[in-house]
């Protein structure tokens, strides 16, 4: 584990000189989310994964949450990790963060991979998630981590795998309750910094999402790949919105086949 100057925790594995895959977890986690992604990947790719401000191991926010803060966090640590150019991967809110850094920094995205992350909410979910984000203001992470779980992971697995809802619920419930509910509100409302962008994203993007995953399913993964010429859509049969942990083989496949597939070049 490293620290960078602003008070970034990260790790960065793999061979020296391969090309860069950043990992951006969601809302809530840290890095150590990516434990399944990482192995399938560092054989070929240098990675790096990081705690976002106010998460994991990271220091609190240096200014109010939104996109453009989490881009710039993201730009920096690049440029401390002596990094010109990186495919970017991002989980749910860290999903809408690589967007972001895509227009903000478009040079710098050699891809995107976007994994159960959202688009334009209808009236009703988004009325849900901002009732969600006051719940969490009002009581702190405690109060949303039972409700988080149900639709995060299957039904059955939730009911085999105890230890790993432990370990989950513990990465939420570490979570400030003075800083937690002001990023929720990113997640909640940052989504019109990144929809419909102009000019469009146009490095290769692959989106994902399973079936399963109500805050952030099918309808808007195309509608996330419609919005960038040539991305790649994959739709995960059963799975909720951490498949990540609940099956790492049918995320981390399409995820390396893409990459691979890219001509990356350090």
């Amino acid at each position: 584990m490293s620290t960078a100057p602003d008070g970034t925790q990260y790790e960065l594995t793999g061979p020296a000189h391969a090309p860069v895959v950043v990992l951006i977890h969601g809302l809530g986690l840290n890095r150590d989310c990516w434990q399944w992604t990482s192995p399938a990947l560092i054989d070929a790719y240098r990675v790096l994964a990081y705690d976002l401000y106010g998460h994991g191991q990271s220091v609190a926010p240096p200014a109010t949450p939104s996109l453009s803060l989490f881009s710039r966090q993201l730009a920096g640590l690049l440029d401390h990790c002596g990094i010109d150019r990186a495919v970017i991967a991002g989980f749910s809110l860290g999903g809408m963060i690589a967007r972001r850094f895509a227009q903000d920094d478009p040079d710098r995205a050699q891809a995107l991979i976007i994994l159960h992350s959202p688009h334009k909410r209808t009236e009703a979910a988004q009325d849900a998630i901002l009732k969600r984000v006051e719940q969490a203001r009002e009581l702190g992470p405690d109060s949303t981590v039972e409700a988080a779980l149900e639709r995060w992971f299957t039904n059955d697995f939730r009911a085999a795998n105890p230890k790993m809802m432990q370990t989950v619920r513990g990465w939420v419930t570490a979570n400030q309750k003075p800083i937690y509910h002001t990023i929720y509100r990113v997640l909640a409302t940052g989504i019109d910094e990144i929809v419909a962008p102009d000019p469009a994203i146009s490095c290769p993007a692959l989106v994902i999402t399973g079936d399963e995953d109500y805050g952030n399913g099918p309808e808007m993964t195309h509608a996330i790949a419609a919005e960038i010429p040539g991305a790649q859509t994959v739709i995960l049969t059963g799975l909720r919105h951490m498949a990540l942990a609940e099956a790492p083989d049918a995320v981390n496949r399409p995820i390396r086949e893409f990459l691979d597939a890219s001509s990356l070049s350090p």
